[in-house]
């Protein structure tokens, strides 16, 4: 069950087979059914999540009931409203599954214990996060400084396996596109080649 989990965590920190085993004691195997949520706004966000199978997705719901989504999460990727796991305030976003999905979750119990317990679980912790911040930035850059049809190209490649597995209208919502808009920038790239 925690292949992904581990496959990952030794991309970033090599452990040892004990420190695994070690780790496996914090985590706890959720699944989701499509559409089911892992977390919604208000509600105290208790889990940092791993994605072993499926695909998920963050956003926030506007006073029309229009969504806008903040991030998605496919296998090996990580998502969590971090400002309420860290703070324990009520959540701003909603987290539901767009798929069936396999995931690993760490409490925040067990997060701090495993910080205080092992230092290659606060290193890991540390690069995963700087990695967040690294591609939130990174993603802000492309909406508030490329053209249209730079930013798509742009995103398509930075997350070309999110492209493949979820609706255009999902991806112009990720994008702060209209799906109409999503569309005539496509058609432009398109009869470009």
């Amino acid at each position: 069950m925690y292949d992904i989990f581990f496959q990952k965590f030794n991309e970033k920190v090599s452990l040892t087979a004990e420190e695994e085993d070690f780790i496996k004691q914090y985590l706890t195997p959720k699944k989701l059914r499509k559409r089911q949520y892992l977390l919604q706004e208000g509600d105290v966000c208790k889990h940092i999540c791993l994605v072993e199978k499926g695909a998920l997705k963050a956003y926030l719901i506007d006073e029309k009931g229009n969504e806008s989504i903040t991030a998605f999460a496919l296998e090996g990727w990580t998502i969590s409203d971090l400002s309420s796991f860290f703070k324990q305030l009520p959540a701003t976003l909603n987290i539901d599954a767009l798929e069936d999905c396999e995931l690993v979750l760490i409490s925040k119990a067990a997060h701090e214990e495993l910080l205080q317990k092992m230092p290659k679980y606060e290193t890991y912790m540390r690069l995963l996060i700087t990695d967040a911040y690294v591609a939130l930035q990174q993603r802000m850059t492309y909406v508030l400084h490329l053209p249209l049809e730079e930013r798509y190209k742009a995103f398509t490649q930075m997350c070309q396996s999110i492209y493949q597995r979820v609706p255009q209208h999902m991806i112009a919502s990720f994008m702060g596109l209209s799906p109409e808009t999503l569309s005539r920038v496509r058609s432009r790239i398109s009869n470009k080649k």
